[in-house]
């Protein structure tokens, strides 16, 4: 078998683990329902087999698809490059166990989990209080996607004439909106936590991304960055700081004229903003109990 694809079968089997657990209370005192499954099991004991920059592809591989797995239990879980290195060690420490052979898979598979729900506690604190005492599978909070028409409607953007580049902040995995304006030849961006294959698609940490000054002609989000803005704004232990930083950060990556679409929208702030230099117009949306703000820069 070639090594590109033994690799191909590799991910393939990670995937089916990671599926295995899915739904699973990784907040329980007793994490006995975690396990790796019998194709896991046999795969592991092959991995003394790879190379290291085999090894690393597959740690990489493993992390971004835990990622992406826990973001689809709670779409407000957060993972910025910090903590993304502390998850990779762990896949990193597990590979070497199972290498080693430091002990039972069935040790080895237990320990690994225990360190994942660890590093979930440490890393989205709020996650504990929500789960630790909810049944043995939960039920995720979604996060859909939405018809581009649909989004286009709410954030009130004007096709015909919207200022270009867009930057879509939080396009989702499959960067619905960001596609649909490329394919109206308009210059458009996106980013998300998820990984992308294509390079007009940024894997980023929204509160870490470089927006810079004056660069963007519009700035558009929906259920995205102002979402998890207003869910950090209302937790003791919110990043609403950082929030505050990026949104002006934002702001300030606008051309003159330049807009920021977004939904819902975000009272709390937008009472600070200086009228001089931005105009802010909202509009209802629909029966809903937020609406959509839309920003202009004026200086």
């Amino acid at each position: 078998m070639k090594p590109s694809e033994q690799m191909n079968n590799f991910t393939k089997i990670i995937d089916r683990q990671i599926e295995f657990n899915q739904g699973k209370n990784i907040f329980l005192d007793n994490l006995d329902i975690f396990q790796f499954s019998n194709e896991t099991v046999k795969f592991v004991l092959s991995l003394n087999s790879l190379d290291t920059a085999s090894k690393q592809l597959l740690i990489d591989y493993s992390t971004d698809k835990a990622i992406e797995k826990f973001c689809r239990i709670n779409q407000y879980y957060s993972f910025d490059s910090k903590t993304k290195q502390k998850l990779k060690e762990i896949y990193r420490i597990l590979v070497e166990n199972i290498e080693t052979k430091s002990d039972s898979i069935e040790k080895i598979s237990k320990i690994h989990y225990e360190r994942l729900k660890q590093f979930l506690i440490e890393s989205n604190p709020f996650a504990k209080k929500v789960y630790e005492n909810s049944d043995h599978h939960i039920n995720p909070i979604t996060c859909s996607q939405y018809a581009p028409e649909l989004q286009i409607n709410i954030l009130k953007i004007d096709i015909a004439n919207i200022t270009q580049p867009v930057l879509d902040i939080g396009c989702g995995k499959e960067s619905i909106l960001v596609n649909y304006l490329k394919s109206k030849d308009i210059v458009a961006v996106g980013i998300d936590r998820f990984t992308f294959s294509s390079s007009h698609l940024i894997t980023t940490d929204w509160l870490e991304y470089t927006y810079g000054v004056k660069q963007w002609g519009t700035i558009i989000s929906n259920l995205g960055f102002s979402n998890h803005f207003r869910h950090h704004n209302l937790r003791l232990d919110g990043n609403y700081i950082e929030y505050a930083k990026t949104y002006m950060n934002i702001l300030r990556s606008l051309k003159v004229a330049g807009r920021f679409h977004y939904a819902p929208d975000l009272p709390f702030i937008e009472k600070y903003l200086n009228n001089n230099q931005f105009a802010i117009n909202k509009y209802d949306i629909d029966s809903l109990d937020y609406k959509t703000t839309v920003i202009e820069r004026l200086t």
